[in-house]
């Protein structure tokens, strides 16, 4: 499939960054230019577990908080703009928000942990629809978290318990499901530039590559410290070069960067 010379097997070459730091040591990631807080709580409410980024094509951050039951967007150099959401169950409210994506129109993807549901809002938060109910069923999820949009704005939802990938058009209309028998506690998903979707494996420690239908592709990584290899694979991302980027969590403490064309 056209793997880079360095690859054998189907395992992607990885550029890993150091696995402990002492606290002498720049915590900023390589290359990063700033960092910023989501601390714009009107009620003086402290930032509570945020969970899932996602960025538009105008640069601006989205960010899922967990913790406080909203969705807060900067601008590119962290300038608050808005936020939205509350607790409760649909309709612009959150129990336990996970995952966000951005799809070309810029519309704000959010899968909502704890009401089993995926809410969809326009660019400043105006809700739109949503879909979803607890189950194993076609179009219900048992733990929505990982959420992703492709170029023609399918959405992708890790259904984590259930071991599955939802595939579902712009508006929530359920299309296909796959994974299963093949992934064991997977957390987030991405989309390259051609359709392909990547997803954390995180049971398996390792990242598994699909086609836009749900057909497997590959898959590379494994347990441990190594160079490609994962203690707990869960955030991933992958940029305009098809590079995939995978946050490596608990002891490992890193990001692993692989080169798959």
């Amino acid at each position: 499939m056209g793997w880079p010379a360095a690859v054998t097997q189907g395992v992607c070459s990885a550029t890993a960054r150091p696995a402990h730091r002492s606290p002498s040591q720049n915590h900023s990631a390589t290359g990063a230019t700033s960092h910023f807080r989501c601390d714009r709580e009107p009620q003086g409410r402290r930032v509570e577990r945020l969970f899932g980024v996602a960025v538009d094509l105008s640069g601006n951050v989205f960010v899922a908080e967990f913790g406080n039951w909203r969705v807060q967007k900067f601008d590119n150099n962290g300038g608050f703009i808005t936020s939205w959401g509350g607790f409760g169950i649909g309709n612009g409210h959150f129990v336990a928000p996970c995952g966000v994506a951005v799809d070309t129109n810029g519309n704000v993807f959010v899968a909502d942990t704890g009401s089993s549901l995926i809410e969809k809002f326009t660019n400043d938060g105006t809700f739109l629809t949503s879909w979803g109910s607890m189950g194993s069923g076609d179009g219900q999820f048992s733990y929505a978290q990982g959420v992703a949009v492709d170029g023609n704005g399918n959405v992708f939802v890790v259904d984590a318990l259930d071991s599955r990938v939802q595939k579902f058009d712009n508006n929530g209309n359920f299309l296909t499901a796959f994974g299963s028998g093949q992934l064991s506690g997977p957390t987030w998903v991405a989309v390259d530039g051609s359709g392909n979707v990547l997803v954390s494996d995180t049971l398996n420690e390792r990242v598994v590559k699909f086609d836009n239908n749900g057909n497997f592709i590959a898959t590379w990584g494994g347990p441990g410290n190594g160079d490609g290899q994962f203690f707990d694979a869960e955030g991933i991302a992958v940029d305009g070069d098809r590079d995939v980027f995978v946050a490596d969590n608990n002891d490992n403490n890193r990001v692993q960067k692989f080169s798959c064309p």
